[in-house]
């Protein structure tokens, strides 16, 4: 097991102690289910243990995407190791703001623009944005083997996909841009 879950495990078991060190709190209830969800967003591959805080976490959901997130994190604050340190508390506010919102398909759909030669035409940024950064590099997140990985580049039709996926698709969009590329040398000799 990676020692960053370990490292998060550790630190949200300890959020039970009081300043008596020997006292045992068995989290319940939303609070139990808060220190669940911060240990599983923390982690690219969650354990089928994680379901049920999951699925909680991720059904707190508002019209408005700010109210969703501000939600969310308020959800995560009922974790008493969340604002026990910094870096708890820095790892929660990337955690509210980017989990569900920095996997490939929602990378494509989020940084996708329209070119400015050709307005329908749309490229897809290989720049991840700030909060799916903070999130995915955190100290106490174990995303490195299953991290998105971007294909190609943006002006030919890049896009990103599942770490698992990326050599595949890599030579895929190169097969693709030959192909491209000779079917336009042939037209231009024309």
């Amino acid at each position: 097991m990676c020692s960053r879950y370990l490292v998060v495990s550790a630190i949200v078991a300890v959020a039970g102690f009081g300043l008596n060190a020997y006292a045992q709190v068995e989290l319940e209830g939303d609070v139990r289910l808060a220190c669940e969800a911060v240990l599983c967003l923390s982690t690219g591959s969650p354990p089928q243990e994680c379901n049920q805080a999951l699925r909680h976490y991720f059904s707190i959901t508002h019209r408005k995407l700010a109210q969703t997130i501000r939600k969310r994190k308020d959800f995560l604050n009922l974790c008493p190791a969340s604002q026990q340190t910094a870096p708890m508390s820095d790892l929660v506010a990337a955690q509210s703001e980017a989990a569900g919102r920095c996997d490939a398909a929602s990378l494509n759909a989020s940084e996708s623009r329209p070119t400015a030669l050709a307005p329908e035409v749309f490229t897809v940024s290989n720049r991840m944005p700030a909060y799916c950064e903070a999130y995915l590099a955190h100290a106490y997140s174990d995303w490195a083997r299953v991290l998105p990985r971007y294909v190609g580049v943006p002006e030919r039709g890049g896009y990103w996909v599942a770490a698992k996926d990326h050599a595949a698709a890599q030579r895929a969009w190169q097969a693709r841009i030959r192909a491209e590329d000779t079917a336009a040398a042939g037209i231009a000799r024309r």
